[in-house]
């Protein structure tokens, strides 16, 4: 690879990606949100189910997310800006590496995103779970 092809991606072509992936999990959201309501009868309000079905929420973000990376290190919205996720030697991730890049994106956006604003301070540009997952996302050349 290119050093163009191997610089970490910028905060901006991020959330740009991170905005267009929030449509399909969206979807998959309402699918699983409906088979709580035909299983439960009603809308799921608080309690331990409304926290099963939360966490059920996460865990199928997860799996887009952790599938697509693993498929072909792309989601689909970062298919449009050409971001893909590779491990530090710029091949696929595991999955283990790809779980840990979720999970700590995760903890980063419940924080206000600091994990992601962190790319901005960081010497090479890379985010929190960028760093503790040993992944990166780079932009391919056109």
């Amino acid at each position: 690879m290119s050093d163009i092809e191997r610089s970490p991606t910028l905060i901006g072509w991020r959330l740009l990606a991170l905005a267009y992936d929030f449509f399909p999990v969206l979807a998959l959201w309402f699918l699983t949100a409906g088979v709580f309501t035909a299983l439960h009868g009603d809308a799921v309000r608080g309690g331990w189910l409304g926290l099963v079905e939360f966490m059920v929420f996460w865990l199928i973000a997860g799996l887009y997310a952790v599938f697509s990376w693993r498929r072909g290190g792309k989601t689909v919205g970062m298919r449009p800006w050409r971001l893909r996720v590779v491990d530090a030697r710029g091949d696929n991730a595991s999955s283990r590496a790809l779980w840990l890049r979720y999970v700590i994106g995760g903890v980063s956006l419940l924080l206000g995103g600091l994990g992601f604003w962190w790319a901005w301070f960081d010497r090479d540009r890379l985010t929190w779970h960028d760093r503790a997952s040993g992944t990166r996302m780079i932009r391919e050349a056109r």
